[in-house]
């Protein structure tokens, strides 16, 4: 994971690794919410200007009663 989160590509963590091929390594592999924002972030336009999600305070009282 932390070579992953230092931008290593997957193959070469595979052969790091000593696998026979990254779908091997892909099974390791977990994506973290740090990794996920930093994979969306490069999806938008450098025009587009984006804002995290903040639920209202009536869809955090739903969520918190179930």
């Amino acid at each position: 994971m932390r070579l992953l989160q230092a931008d290593v590509d997957i193959t070469t963590i595979a052969l790091l690794l000593g696998h026979e091929s990254p779908d091997t390594t892909h099974h390791y592999v977990e994506l973290d919410l740090q990794m996920k924002e930093r994979c969306l972030r490069k999806l938008h336009s450098l025009k587009t200007k984006t804002q995290r999600f903040k639920p209202t305070d009536r869809l955090l009282k739903l969520l918190e009663s179930y």
